[in-house]
């Protein structure tokens, strides 16, 4: 069976684990003050061409998002999200379980508009029993979204825009930030994403590591006592050193912007492979997720060698279904799945 439903079924890059292994015996300090996390940190910042900003290194994506929001929101406050946003689908309600709510608005292609949250924050507060509502305190975007989809740095810069006129901190969720970045037709760069968002994390569980993401603060007021909350969030490593030397090994010299190709253009070739035959996509996405829709013979019969995920049904004929390449998709596999899709 060859596997693509998801970009983190394999370990981690080579370069990673080598240098794990070459370090596996020194001594150091704990909980991500060591010198290879602020190696890191310092790779970070100069790829966002920004010195100012905190760097964090957390293991995961839900407790990414679940730590920076709760640090950011009051308690009868709220994030706004698009209903198709990883935190209202695939979090098994972690950021309504610290006491704040996803405020969800209807998304076709997985972005939010600028005009969403303006209409949205005005909503509120137009609405002469506001005060019995939960109140609109952040926004959550994520680049590629959930859909595979990417923001311009137009769509960036009005939703910035907006949330600095409103006051709502812009948070985003990067777990894919690689593949986006690498992605065609993307014109955003990380010191744009650093200079137009609040907060933001760049993703390397999906992108090369064994597991981990950096958390990014460049608004002042959120970084304050940000240590605290990752603690209290269970996210301290003590080991913090190994998320360190991933990020170092990934930031050092690029790697994660070279690896990160390699699932775009394994991603091109499935959906050429789909167009060539006449198929339609759910969405438009230029990133490595694809999502085709096919008919239920079809999918019975990719699905004799190959995973992929169930999506969405779209009628009773057809449904979308996911598939999904990472830094490490073997082009062999790729182009085997090709010339079974040719046969479709």
């Amino acid at each position: 069976m060859i596997r693509f439903e998801s970009d983190y079924s394999e370990g981690a890059h080579q370069s990673i684990l080598d240098l794990l292994l070459e370090t596996n015996m020194e001594q150091t300090s704990g909980y991500g003050v060591d010198y290879h996390c602020e190696n890191a940190r310092e790779y970070i910042k100069g790829y966002c061409q920004d010195d100012s900003l905190d760097v964090h290194f957390l293991v995961g994506g839900t407790q990414a998002n679940t730590t920076v929001i709760a640090s950011i929101l009051k308690p009868y406050q709220g994030v706004i999200s698009a209903n198709t946003g990883h935190i209202n689908v695939h979090e098994t309600g972690a950021i309504e379980a610290t006491g704040h709510r996803v405020i969800s608005l209807h998304s076709d292609d997985g972005k939010l508009t600028a005009n969403q949250v303006r209409e949205a924050y005005d909503s509120h507060w137009n609405d002469a029993t506001h005060e019995h509502m939960v109140q609109p305190g952040m926004v959550y975007i994520s680049h590629p979204t959930e859909n595979g989809t990417i923001y311009s740095k137009k769509e960036l810069e009005e939703i910035s825009k907006v949330c600095q006129n409103l006051k709502l901190p812009l948070f985003m969720d990067g777990a894919r930030m690689g593949y986006g970045l690498m992605a065609d037709g993307n014109d955003l760069t990380l010191p744009e994403i650093s200079r137009l968002c609040d907060v933001f994390y760049i993703g390397g569980t999906k992108v090369g590591a064994l597991f981990g993401e950096a958390i990014v603060i460049r608004n002042e007021n959120l970084k304050k006592d940000f240590r605290y909350n990752i603690k209290q969030r269970g996210g301290m490593l003590a080991k913090g050193r190994l998320l360190g030397i991933q990020f170092e090994a990934l930031f050092r010299d690029g790697l994660y912007f070279e690896i990160s190709k390699n699932a775009i253009k394994t991603a091109m070739m499935i959906r050429d492979a789909f167009r060539e035959k006449g198929i339609d996509f759910l969405y438009d996405s230029p990133t490595n997720q694809q999502f085709p829709i096919l008919t239920h013979q079809q999918i019975e019969k990719l699905s004799e060698d190959y995973s992929f995920q169930h999506w969405a049904g779209v009628d009773e004929e057809r449904s979308a279904v996911r598939f999904c390449t990472s830094w490490t998709t073997d082009e062999a596999n790729v182009r085997r799945l090709v010339k079974d899709i040719n046969k479709l």
